[in-house]
């Protein structure tokens, strides 16, 4: 519960900090927000693209080898359930948390540990706004490009491999696309995409910031931090898709 409230804390004092000045106009402020989303979403989009591809890739040799040839509507429609439903925003999130989620924990641990959070309060600049921010947006924002970037190439590159190796036409692929992703789909990524988003550098920053004086708590932060975040994951993975399933079957 400790955690709980600390966390919402982190949430409610960032959304505070966005309404209040200085915010994101600060030039300060918006440096270290576009070095987040540098990190975070363009240095991820290679192995991105590389997971993405792959995942495709053995989807759609699955689906044919289950069904034969003739499967381009199936395809398309597994695609959608699979890729675009769950591990579309569930494996772009573990990337994140890989790359990104022990970068935070442990940078932030460091500046603890050698008082440089303490020196930003002494010179009347607030570490929340100033560190934890454009961490928590700059993070929100790389993941829900990331995610769309990660559908489409799946998407792209199991289009090819249907038609290339298996000769699966294209009108059927586009078919068992089109059939399955409605606004209903659209809508429970973009929720997955959000809470995902928020979840990681808000797990992070507090692992980050609960190091004490020892060094030897930094890597111990970002383990914690990696944990947390995995689980925090999974779990609204699971609960967004079966409240979006209940409400589905109402």
């Amino acid at each position: 519960m400790r955690f709980l409230a600390e966390a919402s804390g982190l949430v409610g004092q960032a959304a505070r900090d966005i309404t209040s000045s200085p915010s994101l106009e600060n030039s300060a402020i918006r440096s270290v927000l576009l070095k987040q989303v540098y990190f975070t979403g363009y240095e991820a989009w290679k192995i991105i693209m590389l997971v993405a591809l792959i995942l495709g890739t053995v989807i759609v040799s699955q689906v044919v080898g289950l069904v034969g040839g003739g499967s381009g509507s199936l395809t398309g429609k597994v695609l959608v359930w699979v890729v675009f439903r769950e591990l579309g925003p569930l494996l772009t999130a573990l990337i994140v948390i890989a790359r990104s989620g022990t970068a935070i924990a442990a940078e932030l641990g460091t500046m603890k540990i050698n008082g440089e959070l303490d020196a930003l309060e002494l010179m009347g600049i607030p570490y929340e706004r100033y560190l934890i921010l454009p961490r928590i947006v700059g993070v929100t924002a790389a993941v829900a490009v990331l995610t769309a970037y990660f559908v489409l190439t799946a998407f792209v590159g199991g289009f090819l491999i249907a038609s290339v190796a298996h000769h699966i036409p294209y009108d059927q692929f586009v078919q068992g696309v089109v059939s399955s992703l409605g606004p209903w789909e659209i809508v429970v990524l973009a929720i997955k995409t959000v809470c995902f988003g928020l979840t990681i550098p808000v797990v992070c920053c507090h692992a980050g910031l609960s190091v004490g004086t020892s060094a030897t708590e930094i890597p111990q932060a970002a383990t914690r931090a990696v944990i947390t975040s995995l689980f925090g994951i999974v779990l609204l993975d699971g609960l967004i898709t079966s409240i979006a399933t209940m409400l589905v079957q109402a």
